[in-house]
């Protein structure tokens, strides 16, 4: 029954590895740029989901809520305000600190972005402190017993959420106009733009999608991991690492990569606890020095 509850835990898990991951697929593919702080957003959209449902019950913006604050209609208030809040940031992200590098040679946009978190990090540590901030799940802090196994709810809605999410998205990615003009300008800008495709303004999309997900990773991660400035940066990390793992330039081997991750740090740590990370870096090594693109990046490179 323990294998059973550390993998549903790696699922809930990875399901927030996943999300993030997909962000990085997508605004890779179209800029071959990413947001290097992400973690920064995830940590961000946690807090403000925080002081979205504190506005609502206490009428304040900086405090602790408590269990009864927290409702259906308080926590989908907070993830409407964190995704708001992040994409209107992921705009901002990519207007000052990506667009003007897209194109270029060398690495400047890594420092650009880098900066961006930090400064964002640090405003979140003037704001709200460096204290962790323990929220409820909407759905209670009762266990769910599937097949004798222990679950907490909120477990179970990272994961429903995200495969919902992820089959939408990818949905959108093959079938929908947008999300041909997204892989249109990932295969090639300018022939794209000769196609009459505005690039520039799915860049922005792209970056707006991919923070709205690390709003919801955090506002989702929060009744589990509690919300705090530091919450995000070992999250993305690991998410950004399912990225490479799965396959940075295939948005489902992204996925995969994630639940991956989520599944293994979780079996691992039911018997080596200390030696989770260890395994799962270690296993990233591995893969990558025989599959260099991931373990799903060269067929993707294949089709397209």
């Amino acid at each position: 029954m323990q294998i059973l509850q550390a993998i549903l835990s790696g699922l809930a898990m990875g399901s927030v590895y996943a999300l993030v991951a997909f962000g990085f697929s997508i605004t890779y593919t179209t800029t071959k740029t990413f947001n290097f702080g992400q973690g920064a957003f995830l940590a961000l959209a946690s807090l403000i989901g925080i002081s979205a449902i504190l506005l609502v019950t206490q009428g304040k913006l900086i405090g602790f809520p408590s269990p009864e604050d927290v409702t259906w209609g308080t926590f989908l208030f907070a993830l409407l305000a964190a995704m708001l809040v992040l994409s209107l940031l992921g705009f901002v992200l990519y207007v000052t600190a990506i667009k003007h590098f897209v194109g270029e040679a060398g690495l400047s946009w890594v420092m650009s972005t880098i900066g961006f978190g930090i400064i964002i990090q640090n405003l979140a540590l003037l704001i709200w402190g460096p204290a962790p901030i323990a929220v409820a799940s909407p759905l209670g802090e009762g266990i769910i017993t599937i097949f004798g196994t222990g679950v907490r709810p909120q477990e179970i809605l990272v994961f429903c959420t995200t495969l919902v999410l992820m089959i939408v998205f990818d949905w959108a990615l093959h079938k929908t106009k947008m999300g041909k003009a997204v892989r249109a300008v990932a295969f090639s800008k300018s022939t794209a733009s000769l196609m009459g495709i505005n690039a520039n303004a799915v860049a922005i999309a792209v970056f707006v999608i991919s923070s709205a997900l690390a709003a919801i990773a955090g506002v989702m991660i929060a009744p589990i991991a509690t919300a705090s400035v530091f919450v995000g940066t070992l999250l993305s990390l690991k998410a950004f690492s399912a990225a490479i793992l799965g396959g940075l330039e295939n948005p489902r081997g992204c996925i995969f990569g994630g639940f991956l991750i989520g599944l293994l740090e979780s079996l691992i740590g039911l018997w080596y606890s200390n030696l989770r990370e260890i395994a799962v870096f270690g296993l990233i090594i591995v893969v990558l020095y025989f599959r260099p693109a991931g373990i799903l990046g060269r067929v993707h490179a294949e089709k397209v």
